[in-house]
């Protein structure tokens, strides 16, 4: 590498501040570009995802960086899902039946400040906000940004860009409208697909109580199942939680299309849950006050344009928010995409091998994107498991046993919640495949009363791995 290699980050959200940061610690030339004012310097607008669940595969990233221990002063742990019923009843259920696993809650603009701070010590950045991106030439590696002040065009060039502008990037949307037919000179083929869920989201804010008290159990995801609709709850440091209500936009007895005046709402949430009015005062100022947010999942591919623009975090695969993964694998990108960069770019001294950027690029996507895919439909899967089959009976019963495998056997057994939160030694499409197996196989066995309470634990799971992997060897016959 030599000082030519200038690198160029479109977004400086959590994904593009990581990047940013781990590319000027191996000595490049970096440039980071954000639309929006320093969030260091202005105050955060209500009901837009205050806070995230934090976990190994994030924290992996973190420590790459050398923040992790700074990270972990943010954090709150939080051991399980506190499952608040209809009639008022708890009960939680352990995210691990090993001790010392968790996950985190997280304030994002707290730990983006953080990662901010930290780039802005490195020499070799320069920090632009107030630009927004609205053209990359793709071809030549350059991007046409918009000041927000003072209306003025300013273009950059870069040896290599970045796209890590989020759900809605405009980097992504360069590379949509810059494809071409097969066939055509300069072009090249570009897929995209955005699909809703028929929910949106609202947040509101549990306050905290005197002294800074929590309202409720602070050291765990607080959710209130109810079929359709859910309503979570994470804790803050201040003592305040975060509540985000789901909810249908239409066609329900209660949705966003008829919950238009604050009797309306306050008459849902007494229905549905009323151990939460209570908690929430200014209930219907913050619910019309607040946006209404939608809830999507983004894919396309190629990642990469003619070896000099690279897709990475949200900008090339946004996931709904219910396996708390989408931050983590935003930060997995960084450390899948540095593991091989040394590959392609050995030194800070010399020259590019394999085929520099655009070698880097194909092999990472060709590695990073199945796992994307994986945890995309990890997390929709998690939604309606989290609305509606975290009050029934079978599946508390499923959780129970693999909570008790997870504790006497803690190397034999992982569920699908372990593998994808706390293994990042496998991959998402890893434990995409073997959860899925294992719950089928332990969900098949309960139904059929084949794991009865005479069995020994060893015996039960002895016979939920046979299960599993029969459907494993049955699925690589039918798909494989």
């Amino acid at each position: 590498m030599n000082n030519n290699q200038n690198i160029l980050i479109i977004g400086a959200g959590l994904c593009g501040s990581l990047l940013a940061l781990r590319m000027a610690q191996r000595g490049f030339q970096v440039t980071l570009v954000e639309k929006r004012p320093d969030l260091r310097k202005v105050t955060q607008d209500a009901g837009r995802s205050i806070n995230l669940a934090l976990s190994d595969r994030g924290l992996r990233g973190l420590r790459l960086v050398g923040v992790e221990e700074e990270a972990k002063k943010l954090c709150i742990p939080m051991n399980g899902r506190m499952i608040h019923d209809s009639k008022g009843n708890t009960f939680l259920s352990p995210y691990s039946g090993r001790k010392d696993e968790y996950i985190n809650s997280i304030s994002r603009p707290g730990l983006n400040m953080l990662l901010l701070d930290e780039v802005e010590k490195m020499p070799n950045v320069q920090l632009i906000f107030n630009h927004a991106c609205e053209t990359v030439d793709l071809e030549n590696a350059s991007a046409t940004f918009r000041n927000y002040n003072s209306k003025e065009k300013k273009t950059i060039s870069a040896d290599a860009i970045f796209g890590t502008d989020g759900a809605g990037s405009a980097v992504r949307k360069s590379m949509f409208e810059s494809h071409k037919p097969a066939g055509r000179t300069g072009g090249f083929l570009f897929s995209f697909s955005q699909q809703w869920l028929s929910h949106g989201y609202k947040e509101l804010e549990i306050p905290a109580a005197e002294n800074n008290s929590y309202r409720t159990y602070k050291n765990a995801l607080h959710i209130w199942p109810r079929g359709e609709d859910m309503l979570i709850a994470l804790p803050n440091l201040d003592g305040s939680f975060t509540v985000t209500l789901f909810l249908p936009y239409e066609n329900s007895d209660y949705c966003f299309a008829n919950l238009t005046s604050p009797k309306m709402v306050h008459e849902y949430f007494n229905k549905e849950f009323p151990d939460v009015v209570e908690m929430i005062p200014s209930l219907a100022e913050e619910f019309f006050g607040n946006p209404t947010g939608p809830l999507g999942t983004v894919k396309c591919s190629p990642w990469n344009s003619f070896g000099k623009v690279l897709l990475m975090g949200d900008a090339a695969h946004a996931i709904v928010p219910f396996y708390g993964q989408g931050m983590n694998a935003s930060f997995e990108d960084v450390v899948v995409f540095d593991d091989l960069i040394e590959n392609y770019f050995p030194s800070p001294t010399s020259p590019p091998l394999g085929g520099g950027w655009e070698g880097l690029f194909k092999e990472y996507e060709a590695l990073r994107k199945k796992d994307t895919d994986a945890i995309a439909d990890l997390a929709v899967d998690n939604f309606h498991e989290m609305k509606e089959h975290t009050a029934m009976e079978i599946f508390q019963k499923k959780r129970k046993l693999e909570t008790a495998f997870e504790a006497e056997f803690p190397e034999d057994y992982y569920s699908k919640y372990s593998l994808v939160t706390f293994k990042e030694s496998i991959t998402y499409s890893e434990a995409l495949k073997r959860g899925r197996a294992q719950d089928k196989a332990i969900l098949n066995l309960l139904d059929d009363g084949k794991i009865n309470e005479e069995m020994s634990l060893k015996e039960k799971l002895e016979l939920v791995k046979k299960a599993t992997e029969a459907i494993l060897h049955d699925d690589e016959v039918a798909f494989g």
